[in-house]
């Protein structure tokens, strides 16, 4: 049985996901009104995998018995000075989440919920996927600095990024 202390920071970390999600759902709307496509793609992608991480929590937390207990998600920024700017809050927000993930790994070792710190391992690693690619593109815009040809490009290039759904569970 997972303790509730744990369960708790759980569904904390839903809330975090839930958020990030609406997060980039509100940069969509700013880069698409940007009529920068590619840029919308890629967040649009990424929301689609918070949502992913979102589901894998909570299903999780059913495998274990636990009930999910849903907060209130807090309005999103909608607006950023310009592309770097939005770049440098998602590098900036999945430094967060990274901090969130690390505390619940940390809470369920501390715990001796050997099961939970296993399953976290992955959102561990996911976590250091995001900060790379956040970053990455970071760089990328300071590179170009607004020069259309570079930003075109840059466009280009993160529209070429496939969503990928999650796999629906099997059925008997």
């Amino acid at each position: 049985m997972m303790k509730a202390e744990l369960q708790k920071a759980f569904n904390k970390q839903i809330n975090e996901e839930l958020y990030s999600a609406y997060l980039y759902t509100a940069m969509i709307n700013y880069f698409e009104l940007e009529n920068l496509g590619g840029f919308a793609s890629w967040v649009r992608a990424q929301t689609i995998e918070e949502l992913a991480h979102t589901s894998k929590l909570i299903g999780y937390l059913h495998e274990r018995g636990v009930d999910v207990k849903f907060g209130a998600i807090a309005k999103p920024t909608a607006t950023w000075k310009n592309t770097l700017t939005a770049f440098e809050a998602i590098y900036k927000h999945e430094c967060h989440i990274s901090a969130c993930i690390n505390k619940l790994y940390g809470l369920a070792l501390k715990l001796d919920d050997h099961a939970a710190a296993i399953f976290l391992t992955w959102f561990v690693n996911e976590q250091v996927e995001e900060e790379a690619n956040a970053s990455e593109i970071v760089q990328q815009l300071k590179l170009a600095k607004d020069t259309p040809g570079p930003m075109f490009m840059l466009n280009r290039e993160l529209g070429a990024r496939a969503i990928a759904f999650p796999a629906a569970p099997a059925t008997e």
